[in-house]
């Protein structure tokens, strides 16, 4: 059976079904909004990224962690991410 979850040091986990990787990329942005939609392809991001449901292990905060490839792409979603 496969884990459905991932725990890294700060995050437990669970990728989005959308995903095209399923990857935790070294750049992270977590948003605590667990119930916004995010469109990733939205944002035209030039590099790799992974949309994650989040539980922050810190305080059980629970939101959504976008992980990224480049460190511009994390630079633009945050400027660009607005919740609805």
């Amino acid at each position: 059976m496969a884990t459905l979850a991932i725990t890294t040091s700060h995050y437990k986990l669970f990728p989005s079904p959308r995903n095209q990787h399923r990857v935790v990329f070294e750049y992270e942005v977590f948003v605590p909004y667990p119930y916004a939609l995010i469109d990733l392809p939205s944002f035209d991001l030039k590099g790799k990224h992974a949309l994650f449901a989040a539980c922050r292990l810190k305080d059980m905060k629970m939101g959504q962690l976008v992980t990224f490839e480049l460190v511009d792409d994390a630079i633009h979603f945050e400027k660009n991410f607005t919740p609805d």
